[in-house]
Parts: structure tokens; sequence; C-alpha cells
């Protein structure tokens, strides 16, 4: 059963949308030295936001502002590290960890490449901040990735929410930055939820090289 999603239009994109995108994609790294300036960036960044993307975009900031870059660096261990229904690699939600997954991620990367992007080795395509920055930079093409990705986006959002984690609120802001679910987006989200990614084809050959391949071990989907 397929659970992608129909492309928006890049007409949907407004000017705004690069500054949200920018911000969320720092907010939804790994919390280091450096998470204090990105915290007052986003929160210079706010006015310039319609309320349903800068409000709890502001609602991240005072927490994390609170918490401190320590808290949140535990936080953000424990929630996307070792809680496997908080995944922020969108093809996950779609693929699972099986063979299909390699080919979305090869895709990823070749869509980054033909606008001359190249990542790290380190980084893989599909992670969220990874999109987001990459949609910061090329608008059109990253809002029919992140919209593609929609009933992903949604269920990590539902998921963090009720886990009670503060990224929940940066996942509200990401949200309120594409188009409203569809109906058939809602039926998207809730076969994800009913019957969650799909399980390794067995007895397939790969159809991407190694290093896009899932890895094989059970600490999460990376």
């Amino acid at each position: 059963m397929r659970n992608k999603l129909r492309l928006r239009p890049a007409s949907r994109v407004r000017p705004w949308h690069t500054y949200a995108w920018q911000v969320q994609s720092l907010l939804l790294g790994y919390p280091d030295e450096d998470q204090a300036g990105h915290l007052s960036l986003a929160r210079r960044t706010v006015p310039a936001l319609p309320a349903e993307v800068g409000e709890p975009l502001l609602r991240f900031i005072e927490h994390a502002e609170d918490a401190g870059t320590g808290a949140m660096a535990a936080a953000y261990v424990a929630t996307f590290d070792h809680r496997k229904r908080c995944c922020p690699y969108l093809t996950y939600y779609a693929h699972g960890d099986t063979r299909k997954r390699g080919l979305a991620l090869v895709r990823l990367k070749q869509a980054y490449a033909r606008a001359g992007w190249r990542l790290g080795d380190d980084e893989l395509p599909d992670h969220l901040s990874v999109v987001l920055e990459f949609a910061a930079a090329e608008p059109a093409t990253g809002m029919r990735l992140l919209t593609d990705h929609r009933a992903g986006l949604e269920l990590l959002r539902l998921a963090l929410r009720d886990d009670q984690a503060p990224w929940a609120d940066l996942l509200s802001s990401v949200s309120a930055t594409l188009p409203a679910l569809a109906g058939d987006e809602r039926d998207a989200v809730a076969r994800l939820a009913a019957e969650g990614p799909p399980e390794e084809q067995v007895g397939l050959d790969p159809y991407a090289p190694p290093e896009y391949m899932p890895a094989p071990s059970a600490g999460g989907p990376r």
C-alpha cells in the first residue's frame, strides 16, 4: 500500500517560508554549543512569520531557553535516538527498514545534487533538519519534498505530542508552513498510525548501494 502523497504546486511558496525553514532546520539539529545563537536567530525571525507558524516556534524557543543546552541535548537523545516512533528520518515512515528506503534516499541525494548540494559523509538526506535546510535554499523543490512526506511529518508531530516532547511545537510550526491535510492525506496518516512503516521484503536484491541501505541493527532506522 502506497503512502506517497500528491505533490503540491510550487506557487504555494511564500517569501517567509525560507526564514521559517532555516530556523526550524537549525533547531531540529542536535543541541550543541551553537544552540543559544540558533535560538536567538529564531526569536528574531518569529515576528516575520504568520501566527500559526511563529507561535509554536516561540513556545519551543522559550522552553529551550529555560531548559538550557545540556538538558535539551539529553532530551534530544532520549526522544530521537531511543524512540523509534519519533524518527526524524522521513523516508522511514513511507518505506520502513526496507530496500525501497534505499531507493528513496538515492532519489533525495539526486535532487540535492541537481541543485548543486553535496552532503557530508555523516549526513543522511532524509533527516528532517537536512530537508528543511535544503527547502530554505531551494523553496520550490523543498516544498515538494516536504509535502511528499506530509503523512510522515504528521505522524512524527503526533508522536512527539503524545510524548510531551518540546519538539512537538517545532513540528507544529513545520506543519503550518505546508498545505492543510486533505482527505486522502488524513487517510495516509491513519494508515501509517494503524499499520506502521512497511517491513522488509525478504528475498529481494538490493536496489541501492550499501551506504544507502538501512542499518541491520535493532538500534533504530538510521
